[in-house]
Formats: structure tokens, sequence, C-alpha cells
């Protein structure tokens, strides 16, 4: 499956959790990775367009994962952005609050490029 031409925006408070997945996309194929360390700068970074697959973490201060979630979903020009929500809690009330709120898929913490490509396939972006 080729990625290359898809745009990434990976949103996480830690650096580290940037990084391991910046490496873990990069395994997949994907080229074009643009991060940002919370929802707030995540949501101006996204606005800036182009974007085919935004990750990112629930947990984060200024913006939450699920309040910038929401903001994607309510903008018409980002609506349709596929969305992975990398969270370390795997409460069902927290998955459900996800999917009403518009993500397309959920991983959590911690994971591997295998199952987060299983992620990514299962979008079919």
């Amino acid at each position: 499956m080729g990625y290359e031409g898809k745009k990434v925006l990976v949103v996480d408070d830690s650096a580290v959790m940037r990084q391991i997945i910046k490496k873990n996309l990069k395994e997949l194929g994907f080229t074009d990775l643009t991060e940002a360390e919370d929802g707030a700068a995540g949501l101006k970074a996204a606005g800036e367009g182009g974007f085919d697959l935004i990750v990112s973490d629930w947990n984060m201060p200024n913006m939450t994962g699920l309040e910038f979630l929401k903001a994607v979903r309510a903008d018409g020009a980002l609506k349709g952005v596929a969305f992975i929500m990398v969270t370390s809690e795997a409460d069902k009330e927290k998955i459900m609050e996800a999917v009403q709120a518009g993500v397309n898929q959920y991983i959590v913490k911690p994971f591997n490029a295998v199952q987060l490509e299983e992620k990514i396939k299962a979008i079919k972006f």
C-alpha cells in the first residue's frame, strides 16, 4: 500500500510520543509528516490544509484530543480528514464519546507500527 503522497498531522504534547508515532508512520511508508504539541496548535496546523490523516493524543493541555476532534469535524474544510485517536485510556465510555464525535479509529498506548497500520488500513482513505 502506498502512502507516499499522504500528508499526516501528528498531535501529542509529548515530544517523545510524537517521535515514536512519526517513526511508526515512516516505517509504513509515510513521508509527509507534520507535528503539533497540542490540540490548539494542531487545529492551527490542520487549518493550513491538505492533510489526509490526523493522529492525535487524547490527554493534552490547552485543547484535548476530543476537543480537537470536535473542532475538526465542525470545520467544513477539515471534516472529511481521517482521524485516529491515541490514548492510554481503554475506557468504553471514552471510546463511545470519541466515536460519537466522529473519530475514524482509536488506538491504545502502547502500540506498534503493525497495530497502527491495521487502524490506518481500516479507514481506507
